[in-house]
């Protein structure tokens, strides 16, 4: 059992900021590393160009424990959960400590900007901003953007560079502004049926199940099992009535709370499959099913195929 999971962090570890600054300190030594000392307290944040700091060898795929909004500029293929999405000239790019992701540049040379910071960085002081973070990234973590949208963005990331190497005693609240700016001018293409409500109760509640139902995930070890499995469950935990969640769910989202947990779960499904090997009956056991051929029966309606041969 333990070397399945020393396996399992092999293949798909964290990467923590940590494992980030020793990494570009081989690539980028000229660089200062900043004291990560404080980010339990309150937070990171920093910012970078891409040309700088990114090469053209593809990441590994794994989750971070940190958000990332990219501004990239040129060709890529991004391997995300089980998709591939390709970005063709330029696109904005959400990422968060919940799914995991590779990134391939398919440009002669990275261009554009990113910034990094942690949950408690947004969460210190903008509740609001983290759960349309949350809330919208999952889904889509690619924002195509036109040229002029490209130079608007662009502008924001150099004044967030400028403040980061400046000494204005509220810079960070500054930084978390540019940062909800750059989600608003995002959240501005996203088709609106595909855009949460987050200004009424219904819209809270449902961020509530959201962040409850990710906070489950990543599956690190075969010893760890989800705990919560149905609406009931949720409903339980955030001291409701079933009904009224359901309700509130399919409200803001257009979705019941046992879709949003069964592409959840199937998510972390073919990550596993993908990125591991455990065997079928480990993998369905840590996701809530106590017989694999009730596995088999959910993986098959939700994917087509059965694990084995999805796997294969």
């Amino acid at each position: 059992m333990l070397a399945k999971s020393q396996e399992f962090n092999a293949l798909t570890r964290n990467e923590t900021l940590e494992d980030f600054y020793n990494r570009l300190k081989i690539i980028r030594p000229e660089i200062p590393t900043p004291s990560l000392g404080l980010i339990n307290d309150i937070g990171h944040f920093n910012v970078f160009n891409r040309s700088v700091v990114c090469t053209n060898m593809p990441s590994a795929f794994s989750r971070r424990d940190f958000y990332k909004i990219s501004l990239i500029i040129g060709n890529g293929i991004l391997h995300y959960s089980d998709k591939q999405i390709e970005i063709r000239d330029r696109a904005l790019l959400f990422t968060n400590p919940n799914i995991p992701y590779s990134w391939e540049s398919t440009s002669p040379k990275p261009n554009g900007y990113f910034c990094l910071f942690t949950d408690n960085f947004i969460h210190h002081r903008n509740e609001n901003l983290r759960e349309s973070l949350l809330l919208k990234i999952n889904d889509n973590p690619v924002i195509h953007i036109d040229k002029q949208k490209e130079e608007s963005i662009k502008e924001i990331f150099c004044k967030m560079a400028k403040e980061m190497d400046g000494d204005y005693i509220h810079k960070y609240d500054l930084l978390r502004n540019y940062v909800q700016l750059i989600a608003h001018e995002a959240l501005k293409i996203i088709p609106k049926e595909n855009i949460f409500k987050l200004n009424n109760a219904s819209a809270r509640l449902t961020a509530q199940f959201i962040e409850l139902l990710e906070r489950q995930f990543p599956i690190g070890s075969t010893e760890h099992v989800l705990e919560l499995k149905t609406a009931h469950d949720f409903a339980l935990r955030l001291l409701v009535h079933v009904n009224h969640l359901n309700h509130a769910v399919k409200e803001v989202t257009g979705k019941t709370t046992s879709e949003h947990i069964s592409k959840r779960i199937t998510t972390e499904a073919v990550a596993l499959l993908k990125h591991t090997e455990w065997n079928i009956g480990q993998i369905g056991y840590c996701l809530g099913f106590e017989y694999p051929a009730n596995f088999n029966i959910f993986f098959k309606r939700q994917m087509d195929c059965t694990p084995k041969s999805f796997r294969n």
